[in-house]
């Protein structure tokens, strides 16, 4: 079991660190749902010793991209790699909604010999099992969703058809408002063996993650 901390900055990373957490999502601007880190931050980050995926998203709203952001993405990518990532988080849809597997091909293409994972953009596809097979046929390692649902746990049914479906052929990580106090549920209702949560409470501060709070999730996974 594995506890991946979507971190906005660099306090959440060592937090993640000091606390158990096996895997960073890093990511800029929590405002637009987390957009692109600079590339300071991400070298920071990756002296915490935890594997750092940072999220390659040139702005906030939709998941359409034209030619110029299309070629910062990619740019940003060959950066990454270049700094030593294990890997990066993207997604990117057609105008119909579905994955638009041909650009997430070409982004494992620059990213390699990095791993990609995809977003929550998968949430907005009108067919989840088709999407999934598109992201596997574009070679990526894991995706994050909540069941196409505002969050996991009324996602949960649907994450566990898709747990079903990959077989192991990817991986499935449930995130959206997991929770210390429904993570069991969830590990029960889904059977993913990865969650991601930013671990945000009341008592955060600049939207870095609760100490105690990453605590609690990492010791629900060790149970």
């Amino acid at each position: 079991m594995l506890l991946e901390l979507c971190a906005y900055n660099l306090a959440s990373c060592h937090l993640a660190a000091l606390a158990g957490a096996g895997r960073i999502e890093l990511c800029a601007d929590p405002l637009q749902g987390g957009t692109t880190p600079s590339i300071g931050t991400v070298q920071a980050a990756l002296g915490t010793g935890l594997p750092v995926f940072p999220i390659v998203r040139p702005r906030g709203g939709n998941f359409r991209y034209d030619a110029e952001e299309v070629d910062v993405m990619l740019r940003d990518i060959r950066a990454f790699r270049e700094l030593g990532c294990p890997g990066i988080v993207t997604g990117a849809l057609r105008v119909d909604g579905t994955i638009d597997a041909g650009l997430m091909a070409r982004f494992g293409d620059a990213a390699g010999p990095m791993r990609v994972a995809c977003h929550k953009a998968f949430d907005e596809v009108p067919d989840a099992a088709a999407a999934l097979e598109d992201l596997i046929a574009a070679g990526c390692c894991r995706v994050l969703t909540s069941g196409c649902q505002a969050t996991a746990m009324d996602g949960a049914s649907t994450i566990h058809a898709l747990v079903q479906r990959s077989a192991g052929r990817i991986t499935i990580m449930p995130g959206g408002g997991v929770r210390s106090t429904n993570l069991r549920q969830l590990i029960a209702a889904t059977g993913a063996t990865e969650f991601h949560s930013s671990a945000l409470t009341a008592r955060s501060v600049h939207h870095t993650a609760d100490e105690l709070e990453v605590r609690a999730l990492v010791a629900a996974l060790a149970d």
